[in-house]
């Protein structure tokens, strides 16, 4: 992998907050990290009965517009969903070039607190080094600290480190 384009998907996902991310993956990945300026609109992927969108279908989307030796990081707003969950922070493609990131749920809004940045980056950092795992062929790790654990809540997202074990480090670096 040469490079990660981040790619805002849907509205509400602030520049800033994309560039805060980009410079923590390419601390943590050793490679340059570009905010990609202009979002892909989701509106194909909602679900009306749900009122979720569809993180396969966004997926899908992203496929197209990775680059050689490029990662695709989706990052959005809005609530994301597989059929047999009721939601996913995100999903990725398995030793594929893209993924996706929802702030949705990572946000302390959702959870009827009050906001707080500094939370959300960390949240977000996490959830996209688990994801862009997975797009290494990494699958989920059974040591709990590792940002490769399974999370299905955000509380076990926040006792995860930002970073990856040493078996999970070994098998994005070779």
């Amino acid at each position: 992998m040469k490079a990660i384009h981040l790619q805002a998907v849907g509205p509400d996902v602030s520049l800033e907050l994309l560039d805060e991310l980009a410079a923590g993956l390419a601390r943590t990945f050793q490679v340059s990290c570009h905010v990609r300026d202009t979002p892909l609109d989701a509106a194909f992927a909602f679900d009306p009965i749900r009122r979720q969108h569809y993180s396969t279908a966004i997926l899908q989307q992203l496929i197209p517009l990775a680059g050689e030796e490029t990662r695709l990081l989706g990052v959005t707003g809005l609530d994301l969903f597989v059929p047999v969950l009721t939601f996913v922070f995100g999903e990725a493609q398995l030793a594929g070039p893209c993924a996706v990131v929802s702030l949705h749920r990572l946000r302390e809004e959702f959870y009827g607190l009050p906001a707080r940045a500094e939370v959300l980056a960390l949240r977000l950092l996490k959830e996209s080094l688990h994801e862009l795992g997975h797009t290494f062929g990494l699958r989920h790790c059974r040591d709990w600290s590792c940002v490769m654990a399974s999370t299905h809540a955000v509380e076990r997202l926040d006792v995860k480190n930002a970073a990856f074990c040493p078996a999970c480090r070994k098998g994005i670096t070779g």
